[in-house]
């Protein structure tokens, strides 16, 4: 098995457990500071993380270079506006309706991909991935009770959200693996976590300026919100260093397809942890999904 795929899995596993808690922090402050809790309290353990490898790995740290620089930059900030929007987006609706709207990603990751870094991928891993986004599409209009049609769902204003927020995933992870390739020295691991550091210190330097300028009573309250939200920093970067260390190996339409078996993990987080109840297109959704990931695996390996 490619190390790619295991990586994958268990980056999706993270991010899952990691928006379960933002969520939790939604109640706390507002969508401003559980987007920084992601990156402000996450920076720290990016930079432990590749101290070790230096230091206990005896790995060597790749210099940084102008590509290098502009591809982390314009990764970081696409993340923050994703994030941000995808924690906005919990308002709306249940928390696992509101994670399937961003899972438009992998279609517009393959998309991105193609403009920005020239990679193709096989028609077979094509139509996987619209599957998985069709089985996206059914679970976003599952459980409306005014009979809103799939067209109708799509152009509402939570789907405009949710699928902005997966374009401006699919641009940061294709920035991200752009910035993780132009770096001309070390293995796979130094790379991703030199591209992880730089990008958690670029989104904490700009999110803190942001508030520091325009909201300093949620800068209040994400300190006195210190202790949950740092286990979201911990969790968050363990999910990113996963997710960057797989792509650095894999094309990113590849892993953000697989990533969407986050949403079986969103599917248990919604039974078991939030008791939502779940529909029957919500599960048909999911089985698609996991239809489309079978699939993608066989045409990727």
């Amino acid at each position: 098995m490619p190390l790619w795929i295991p990586i994958t899995i268990t980056a999706a596993f993270l991010q899952n457990l990691r928006s379960s808690l933002q969520r939790q922090l939604k109640g706390r402050m507002g969508s401003t500071g559980a987007t920084f809790a992601r990156f402000g309290f996450g920076f720290p353990f990016a930079v432990l993380y590749i101290l070790a490898l230096r230091e206990v790995g005896g790995l060597a740290l790749p210099d940084a270079n102008a590509t290098f620089l502009v591809a982390v930059t314009a990764g970081g900030i696409a993340q923050i506006a994703a994030t941000f929007l995808l924690v906005y987006l919990f308002g709306f609706r249940n928390f696992m309706v509101g994670t399937a709207y961003s899972k438009t990603e992998p279609v517009q990751a393959a998309i991105f991909g193609l403009i920005l870094l020239g990679e193709t991928i096989s028609w077979l891993a094509f139509a996987a991935i619209l599957a998985g986004a069709f089985g996206v599409g059914l679970i976003s209009i599952s459980g409306r009770k005014d009979g809103t049609s799939l067209r109708r769902a799509l152009l509402s204003r939570e789907a405009g959200i949710g699928i902005a927020s997966g374009a401006f995933f699919g641009v940061s992870a294709v920035c991200f693996r752009g910035a993780s390739l132009s770096l001309e020295e070390g293995g796979v691991l130094v790379r991703a976590a030199t591209t992880l550091v730089w990008a958690t210190g670029i989104q904490t330097a700009v999110m803190l300026a942001w508030m520091m300028l325009r909201d300093r009573a949620e800068l209040a309250a994400v300190a006195k919100a210190w202790r949950p939200a740092l286990l979201v920093g911990l969790v968050g970067v363990s999910a990113s260093a996963c997710w960057f260390t797989a792509m650095t190996l894999e094309k990113v339409a590849y892993v953000r397809a697989l990533g969407q078996i986050e949403l079986i993990f969103t599917f248990a987080s919604s039974v078991f942890w939030f008791h939502e109840k779940i529909a029957r297109l919500e599960l048909a959704g999911c089985l698609l999904i996991v239809a489309g990931i079978v699939t993608l695996l066989s045409a990727a390996t």
